[in-house]
């Protein structure tokens, strides 16, 4: 067993122990509570988290970790298949490298998943996968796979098929293309169903096999979108097709906050600690959380690692925090909101008993540029200790 006893332990519940104790046993947590003496056996570990804070293990809702390596230029960029528009039958767990050194900094600043997938070059490029940053081999990493399937509006998909004099290279295109594309999966569901209900042989198609996860919602379109009009397109088809479907970057959201509202769907906003260097960007801020957020709309902060680099990912959400987001709807930001987002809470994103045992101590607030990651817990395994970085 570990036990991390005497610290803050900020659940992301609701419930805040000013002197916690936090006991984990086979990677799950089974028991929090106010300070009680629990008693161990020789053999158990002990933290000692007085004065620190504990809390669930940040979470990165998008980015491309390990799929676009540091250090590794081209040989190690397996971000876009951007040679062809719709790829949905792309998987991210073929692509992701976990021994990009970036998965090491995403431990360090007490970052324990992320959902990880392929880029916005593509009007379909395939599915994303939410993983945990411990780990050599991806199976044992995976949490979630698939965990969303993305699709992309604006300047990338116009700009990468325009270069090669082929569609889609206008937004009117891209959105043709979707719809025939989910019109083509729709009509093979229904085959399949039917097939199956008479007993019938099917043929099946490896290229549309992957919306069905889509079609039945158990996983959601995970849209690029940045500017209002790709934004509502989103919402528009996604509505026609009756699909689940989170906003991803959302760079000009707080214009459109209403309709936002209205269509229920769930932003991941940023990355806006990085240069406006597109167009669609210009009006990208750290206010525009706080904004959404205010109107009832759930809010994930990413990075969109490595256009901002993952290990800032607490200090993304302290500026969204400072810029109106508050300090508590930030932390949700990249805890539990990330998790509900990205449909993984069952297991990570809170302190609660039965869950993975996902944790991060701190100094102090992780949104602070001073804050020391002191220990990172995945899975009920200490991966990492401050000591270890000092010696």
């Amino acid at each position: 067993m570990l036990l991390i006893t005497g610290g803050k332990v900020i659940t992301m519940t609701g419930k805040v122990f000013d002197s916690g104790d936090v006991l984990i046993e086979d990677g799950k947590i089974v028991l929090i509570d106010e300070k009680i003496g629990i008693k161990i056996k020789d053999n158990d570990t002990v933290i000692n988290a007085e004065g620190l804070w504990v809390m669930p293990g940040i979470i990165e809702s998008h980015c491309h970790l390990g799929i676009v390596e540091e250090k590794k230029g081209v040989e190690g960029n397996d971000c876009n298949e951007s040679t062809t528009p719709i790829t949905p039958y792309l998987r991210a767990i073929d692509a992701i490298n976990p021994l990009d050194p970036a998965f090491h900094n995403a431990i360090q600043a007490g970052i324990t998943s992320v959902m990880v997938g392929p880029g916005s070059a593509n009007l379909v490029g395939g599915q994303f996968a939410f993983i945990k940053t411990h780990g050599r081999v991806i199976e044992k990493m995976i949490v979630l796979a698939p965990a969303a399937m993305k699709v992309s509006f604006g300047e990338n998909t116009k700009n990468n098929f325009k270069s090669m004099n082929k569609p889609p290279s206008t937004r009117m295109t891209i959105a043709s293309m979707l719809r025939e594309e989910l019109y083509h999966a729709v009509s093979y569901k229904k085959k399949k169903e039917k097939a199956i209900e008479k007993g019938e042989d099917f043929d099946f198609d490896f290229k549309l096999e992957p919306w069905l996860a889509v079609l039945n919602k158990e996983i959601p379109l995970k849209a690029h979108v940045h500017r209002t009009d790709d934004i509502l397109t989103a919402i528009r088809i996604a509505k026609e097709f009756d699909l689940n479907m989170t906003l991803d970057h959302c760079s000009e959201g707080h214009i459109i906050a209403e309709e936002i509202k209205a269509s229920g769907f769930p932003t991941i906003l940023g990355p806006d600690l990085a240069t406006r260097n597109k167009i669609e960007c210009k009006n990208a801020d750290f206010k525009i959380p706080g904004v959404l957020a205010k109107k009832g709309i759930k809010v994930a902060i990413t990075t969109d690692h490595p256009v901002s680099l993952i290990q800032y990912l607490p200090i993304c959400a302290g500026f969204a925090a400072k810029k109106g987001l508050s300090i508590m709807e930030g932390l949700k930001a990249i805890t539990i909101n990330a998790a509900e987002i990205c449909g993984v809470a069952s297991r990570v994103g809170s302190l609660e008993v039965g869950k993975d045992a996902d944790i991060a101590i701190y100094t102090g607030n992780p949104m602070e540029v001073f804050t020391d990651t002191v220990y990172t817990i995945i899975n009920g395994e200490i991966v990492y200790n401050i000591e270890d970085d000092n010696e």
